[in-house]
């Protein structure tokens, strides 16, 4: 016979894990005979050391588990850090280019000016991050072709408008 601990409730059912009113790990009366049917504690092995240091290919070496207060007492081993490899940052290069492309394409619909002129601000901006930080930021052959497509997209946009106005005045 099983009973709750927390709400006192009893269980004839031996399978019965958990109360199923308030989900408590139920209890082994005293009065059952609950040693002979109990499973038996299975004791597994220590965990395997892991390999933290690649460099070396030596084999682990599973030590026994120390008394808890020895657990206590030992301190942590501190991280080893590796050094990933990042490429760089070439974000607003990438910006700089695809807004130059879209100023020259969009030139018609008057849009080379707004488009253009990001595009020349980007590249300008990206240029500058590589060349303060070039380990973290790249694109430099990017940015530098956003920068001159915008440049001469926002130049031809206006020629365009001035050339309209100046056709309208005179016709």
């Amino acid at each position: 016979m099983k009973v709750c601990p927390k709400c006192n409730q009893q269980y004839d059912d031996d399978n019965l894990n958990f109360c199923l009113s308030d989900g408590e790990l139920l209890m082994e009366t005293a009065g059952g005979d609950a040693d002979a049917d109990a499973t038996p504690t299975v004791y597994m092995d220590s965990p395997r050391v892991t390999n933290q240091n690649w460099e070396q290919q030596e084999p682990a070496q599973v030590q026994p588990n120390p008394a808890p207060q020895q657990m206590a007492q030992q301190p942590f081993a501190a991280p080893q850090t590796y050094q990933a490899t990042v490429t760089p940052d070439k974000t607003l290069a990438t910006v700089s280019l695809v807004l130059g492309i879209l100023s020259l394409v969009l030139m018609c619909c008057y849009l080379g000016i707004p488009l253009g002129a990001g595009a020349a601000i980007t590249g300008f901006i990206g240029m500058n991050r590589v060349n303060t930080d070039p380990d973290k930021y790249g694109g430099k052959e990017l940015a530098i072709i956003g920068l001159v497509l915008g440049g001469i997209s926002f130049v031809l946009s206006m020629l365009l408008i001035i050339g309209g106005i100046l056709g309208a005045i005179f016709d």
